[in-house]
């Protein structure tokens, strides 16, 4: 909390006094490094909860000057993707659920598009096996959906002026303090941005990293946000911007044209609602994969009185439900425009009872029990409530750190490569060792699938609860599911339920993923013997995002796995 006061000196925050602790320490195994979480910040009217503190302020200060929701996801979107250029974006794409106090619910899919030049087997090498150019350069980048959808959400919702929305984000392009995360994050990615020269020259200035406290000027970047504050989603798909990406493919072997990004549109959809034990769950519909894969782990887990926290028998309830899930996922789900998908099946109460009944209450069932899906991250989340009670859940993403690398020269934005989601060799795994099928095959205009989990919670009486979301590749699902549980089944505190350690398990490759000192060693035990394989995983399991409404006001908490904020008044 002294960190965020000290970031934050111009933001009313309010603190509880009350410890958070009532239990956590009891529920964790000895040493969680996070066993002891800090009282969360507390709005008595609105709190923004982002990734990097500079965001957060740019987002509560919207909603002081009287914007709503909307208004400051749009800012925080484009400060986003100049403060933290690994996940943040205007060249990459995302997923909004909004919920209105007045209970109206709403999901708008901005997720990328495949280019009209993309085939089945681009990404094939001569042996027929992935190549790194689903991953690296410029062939990796879907047409970007980002502008269009922060544009869309704002055309229908907002309140404030457009112009007066970007106009942080320019201020921070013109200069901004680098920090620490950020700082750490360019230089462990040096390696894939010195390969590109436009990108090298922004991120690594005189060939080097920028240092924690030096200072990142982006004039590029300064002209292009000016073009979309003059024109809207127009100055960003038409005119000098589009011509920039354009020019860069030719450079860089990638195929985008200005047609593909004419031609983008954002879709608004129906969130799905899912109910577990009273509460209502509305979470994002394909594109994305979240909501689907989200509901059908809690219908399954809803036939048990889960065992206590941190449990081998929890555990392992836990990863057949999301094995089974996972396997769904990958195998059915793809873009509504061009796959026809069973959701109702998957998402009901009896298909999950069906599952329910294969799962043993002492024994792993094997993946490869499971249906065989051949047929035929970075990201980022931010939570937002405003004085009015209306909610915003948005993940957006570049997929990798930093995309695919390479700047648009001229324009001064990474681009994403987000066609490593694509099942480019369907049964084979993607960077994320996801194994799709044919469902999510490439196709011209199609949108790939994603694992974002943008979710907002009512509580039985039907009032705003939580809202959540994270970055984190295939772990989103679970991580999500996870905090969400932790509150409802394990009676957590916020702050509690996002410290605690998580698992994750995606159905192939077959092995229970979970973080350093996140198990007991006698659960680790326990689990082997039930005939889980255990792998653990060097790095953070997704990064939450979360507010939850209190009697005592809107608690808002940024996960300790990195330095985000979370700002209230």
């Amino acid at each position: 909390m002294t960190r965020t006061l000290r970031l934050l000196p111009f933001a009313l925050l309010v603190t509880l006094l009350a410890g958070c602790g009532r239990h956590a320490g009891s529920l964790m195994p000895a040493g969680w490094r996070y066993a002891s979480p800090p009282a969360p910040v507390v709005g008595q009217h609105a709190m923004v909860v982002t990734e990097h503190p500079l965001s957060s302020e740019v987002g509560a200060e919207i909603l002081r000057r009287g914007g709503n929701a909307i208004d400051a996801a749009v800012a925080v979107g484009f400060a986003q993707a100049v403060v933290n250029p690994r996940a943040g974006n205007i060249g990459g794409g995302g997923f909004l659920v909004y919920r209105r106090a007045n209970g109206e619910a709403y999901a708008l899919d901005y997720r990328e598009t495949a280019p009209a030049a993309a085939s089945r087997d681009m990404y094939l090498d001569s042996l027929g096996d992935l190549s790194e150019r689903s991953v690296i350069g410029a062939l990796a980048a879907g047409v970007p959906g980002a502008v269009a959808g922060l544009w869309e959400m704002h055309r229908r919702f907002g309140h404030l002026p457009w112009r007066d929305l970007v106009a942080p984000a320019l201020a921070l392009a013109r200069e901004h303090v680098v920090d620490s995360a950020r700082a750490t994050v360019i230089r462990r990615n040096r390696e894939g941005l010195e390969r590109f020269p436009t990108s090298a020259a922004i991120y690594l200035p005189g060939g080097q990293p920028p240092a924690p406290g030096d200072t990142l000027r982006q004039p590029d970047l300064v002209r292009t946000l000016e073009r979309i504050a003059e024109h809207g989603a127009d100055g960003f798909y038409q005119g000098e911007t589009a011509d920039l990406i354009v020019a860069q493919m030719r450079r860089s072997g990638g195929v985008i044209t200005q047609a593909d990004l004419a031609d983008y549109r954002a879709i608004w959809r129906e969130p799905v609602v899912a109910t577990y034990r009273g509460w209502r769950i509305l979470a994002m519909p394909p594109s994305s994969s979240g909501g689907v894969t989200l509901t059908e782990i809690f219908n399954i887990l809803e036939g048990y009185r889960l065992p206590a926290f941190g449990t081998a028998k929890l555990m392992h309830l836990e990863i057949e439900a999301m094995r089974r899930a996972f396997t769904d996922r990958n195998r059915f789900l793809g873009d509504p425009a061009f796959v026809a998908m069973p959701l109702d099946r998957l998402t009901s109460k009896t298909y999950a009872a069906e599952l329910r009944s294969g799962i043993s209450a002492s024994r792993a069932t094997p993946s490869s029990a499971m249906p065989s899906v051949v047929e035929g991250s970075h990201t980022t989340h931010y939570s937002i409530v405003d004085a009015g009670g209306d909610a915003v859940a948005i993940t957006t993403t570049l997929n990798d750190n930093f995309g695919c690398k390479v700047v648009v020269g001229g324009a001064g934005f990474l681009l994403n490569d987000e066609m490593d989601d694509f099942a480019g060799k369907p049964g084979a795994p993607n960077m994320f060792g996801l194994v799709q099928g044919e469902a999510n095959a490439i196709q011209p205009g199609k949108r790939m699938l994603s694992a974002m989990t943008p979710t907002i919670v009512l509580n039985p009486e039907g009032r705003l609860e939580l809202v959540v979301g994270a970055p984190g590749g295939p772990t989103i699902i679970t991580a999500v599911f996870q905090v969400i549980s932790n509150v409802i089944d394990h009676d957590m505190s916020l702050a509690e339920a996002v410290y605690a350690p998580r698992i994750h398990h995606q159905a192939l490759p077959d092995s229970l993923q979970w973080e350093p000192d996140g198990i007991a060693p006698r659960e680790r035990r326990k689990l082997e013997a039930m005939g889980h394989v255990l792998r653990a995983r060097p790095g953070y399991m997704a990064l939450i995002n979360a507010i939850r409404v209190t009697p005592r006001g809107l608690e808002g908490v940024s996960d300790p796995r990195t330095l985000g904020a979370a700002v209230g008044f």
